[in-house]
């Protein structure tokens, strides 16, 4: 992934999550609500963060463990099997948050050693600051809801929130085009 195309897409994604916030749509703040704990969307992004993790186990090379990467695939395919029976709470928000683990790396691949170009710390900064939360976030997961809880309790607060989010995410669009 180029540097440009792993500064414009974390920009983009805040500005698509920003502005529902920002424009204060009932809609997608009930939709916001409902994720943590919602089944239907748990089982699509905890199944998606399971087969990419999965892929990624399957491609490991030797030096990786790769040798072993058989074992290792069945053993967390059956972990990913048994949480959705064993742990169906908050498993969307599990998922959310080993989505962002797991796609982090490519976005930070984009910046090593990019030494030339400083803007790109505004794009990584993000980035580990995502890391960091969904590391948090996934250890405790009913975290989210009591901070969705308290972020829609106000209007001000969500829209506050979704107007940081757009202006963040303009930033890195517009860091995203001198960076070309």
């Amino acid at each position: 992934m180029s540097l440009f195309a792993a500064t414009l897409i974390p920009g983009l994604v805040l500005v698509l999550f920003g502005t529902p916030l920002l424009l204060d749509h009932s809609g997608a703040k009930a939709a916001i609500a409902a994720f943590p704990r919602s089944a239907s969307v748990g089982n699509v992004v905890f199944g998606a963060a399971a087969a990419w993790f999965l892929y990624n186990i399957w491609h490991l090379s030797n030096a990786d463990f790769g040798e072993y990467r058989t074992l290792l695939f069945i053993g967390f395919a059956a972990v990913a099997v048994l949480s959705f029976k064993c742990v169906p709470d908050f498993l969307g928000v599990r998922g959310a948050c080993a989505l962002v683990l797991i796609g982090a790396a490519p976005f930070l691949d984009a910046a090593y050693m990019e030494y030339g170009r400083p803007l790109r710390l505004f794009m990584v900064g993000f980035v580990y600051l995502a890391i960091a939360l969904a590391i948090w976030v996934g250890a405790q997961p009913w975290r989210l809801r009591d901070f969705l809880g308290w972020l829609f309790a106000r209007g001000a607060r969500s829209r506050g929130l979704g107007g940081f989010l757009v202006a963040y995410g303009l930033l890195l669009c517009g860091v995203a085009f001198t960076m070309r």
